[in-house]
Order: C-alpha cells, then sequence, then structure tokens
C-alpha cells in the first residue's frame, strides 16, 4: 500500500495533523481531530477526502471540536487495493467505528456526496447522539437519475481503465465541480493529492461502480435501509445548503430532500456547483457555523 502524506506546498490549506484509527477491516483510517467542544463530524464522498472541509475546520476549530475523516482507499488513510470491500455497508460500519472510538456522546454531521449515504447511516444508527445535521449536495436514498459521464465511469468494458487509468473522474471533477471560480493552482493539487497513480484511485473507481441503480446491485437494500429511515431527521435541526449548478446532484435530488424534509432550513446557491463549499466557502463555513452555535434554549 502506497503512502500518501502531505507536501510542503499544501500546509497552509492543510495545517492539521491528521490522527489514526485501525479499524476492524483490517486497514488505517486517517482523520482530523482538530479543536475543542462540541463535536462537528464532516464525512467527504468521491472524489473528495477531509482536504474539502478545510476552511471549515479553520472556521469551527476555535470553538467547536471538528473531526473530518478520510474513508479507506482516499485522502490519507491506508489504500488496501482488492483486499477491502469498497461496499456502502462496510464504510458506514467503518465510520460508526470511529464515532464510537472516539466516545462522542453527542455530535452533529456534515455531509457531501458519497457521504451523504455514509455519513448518514451511521448517524443514523446512533440517533440518540445526533443532534445537528448540514447536507451539502448529496443523496441518500434509492434513485433512477445519473449523469451519462458518471453512467460512461461505470461502463464494464472500459470504466475502470478510464477512471483509474485514465484519473477520468476525480481529474474532472477537479473543473466540473466549481462554477463560479476555477481552484487554485495548489487547492487542485490538494484535492488530487491522494489521486496520482493508478493503485490510488482504485476507491474512486469503487465508489462509481457501488451507486445502486437496480434493485439487484449488491448494496442496493443498504442504501435502502438508510432512506427508510431518513424521515427520522425531521426530528432534528437540519440545514441544507445546496450548488444550484451541480452536473451530478441537481435540481431533483434538492426538491427529494424537500420532499423528505420540508422543514429543513435550506439555502440554494444558484451559481454554486458540487463543490459548494468551494464556490460559497465563506457563506457556507458561515452557515455551518451558525449551525452548531446556535442555541436552541
Amino acid at each position: 500500500m502506497s503512502v500518501v502524506t502531505i507536501p510542503d506546498s499544501l500546509k497552509e490549506e492543510y495545517p492539521f495533523e491528521p490522527k489514526r484509527l485501525k479499524l476492524s477491516c483490517g486497514f488505517e483510517m486517517s482523520y482530523v481531530d482538530e479543536g475543542e467542544g462540541f463535536p462537528v463530524l464532516m464525512v467527504h464522498g468521491n472524489p473528495t477526502w477531509s482536504f474539502y472541509y478545510r476552511n471549515v475546520i479553520k472556521k469551527l476549530s476555535p470553538k467547536f471540536r471538528c473531526i473530518a475523516v478520510d474513508h479507506i482507499g482516499c485522502g490519507l488513510s491506508d489504500k488496501p487495493g482488492s483486499k477491502y470491500s469498497y461496499r456502502i455497508k462496510q464504510r458506514i460500519q467503518d465510520l460508526g467505528e470511529l464515532i464510537d472510538h472516539l466516545a462522542l456522546e453527542r455530535f452533529d454531521i456534515v455531509v457531501h456526496d458519497w457521504g451523504g449515504v455514509i455519513g448518514l447511516g451511521a448517524a443514523l444508527q446512533r440517533f440518540e447522539k445526533l443532534r445537528r445535521v448540514t447536507i451539502l449536495n448529496t443523496a441518500a436514498f434509492v434513485d433512477s437519475r445519473i449523469p451519462a459521464r458518471i453512467s460512461l465511469c461505470r461502463n464494464p468494458l472500459f470504466g475502470k481503465f478510464l477512471v483509474q487509468g485514465l484519473n477520468g473522474f476525480a481529474g474532472p471533477a477537479a473543473w466540473m465541480s466549481v462554477k463560479k471560480k476555477p481552484l487554485s493552482k495548489t487547492v487542485k493539487e490538494g484535492m488530487l493529492l491522494p489521486y496520482r497513480t493508478w493503485g490510488n484511485r482504485r476507491a474512486v473507481y469503487e465508489f462509481v461502480k457501488d451507486i445502486p441503480m437496480h434493485v439487484s446491485h449488491r448494496s442496493f437494500n443498504d442504501l435502502l435501509e438508510v432512506e427508510n429511515k431518513l424521515l427520522k431527521l425531521r426530528e432534528r435541526d437540519v440545514t441544507i445548503l445546496w450548488g444550484g449548478k451541480d452536473f451530478c446532484f441537481n435540481l431533483h435530488f434538492y426538491e427529494r430532500w424537500r420532499r423528505f424534509l420540508p422543514d429543513a432550513t435550506a439555502f440554494r446557491y444558484l451559481e454554486a456547483g458540487h463543490y459548494v463549499l468551494e464556490d460559497e466557502t465563506e457563506s457556507c463555513c458561515e452557515a455551518i457555523y451558525q449551525m452548531a452555535d446556535y442555541d436552541e434554549d
């Protein structure tokens, strides 16, 4: 397994000293654990890593405990190749082990992209500990919609070669996922750092392959299990921060969340893309801060 380390060029953007936890699956998860106070757990998607939450961590960590994970195969976590299942069920279990290891009595959660089903899947299993939720362009329910570009990456004939060999997923995401301003050279380097080789892009491809589009898919029931619990979130404070020009999680998915959670506080940034934290950094960071800081008494 190759080891990814933070180069000096990224230490201003990502000035954290991640910790590691050996999971029951046999591999080590890297995670950021910065600051003290009420815990805010941040769960990334594909093809990002905890780097995506760097600005949220900087904003919140003076007052809150910020925990941002790297899924197995992603970021600075172990890259296990074929020795790991890469399924939704396994990833929910991994995150749950981290939550339990950290002995979080109560926590808030922020989820994006694949972090939606993984983060909410683990949090809903510990519902009594869950306080507030922030949803960023994601889904955690069964749906028949899939962009043609992503469908192409799932093609059994050349999807693996396209995603792992040609970096045809993480690479294009670095420019397709922002709409208001291109990523700076340094930020782009950070986003792509863990995914520079064929082997290190295994998880990127496996995420795409694990999207359940049919009842016969191996992870369909695992996704459905999460969906069936989503209405419980109506008992919690939820904020939705949504990039309106997302090529993947578009208006259709936003409207589905509004039907699941009609009382959620929702902000649609009409000019922002999938990486809404990049296009609307200041506004989103402030909204997440206010969500965590809200005094319900």
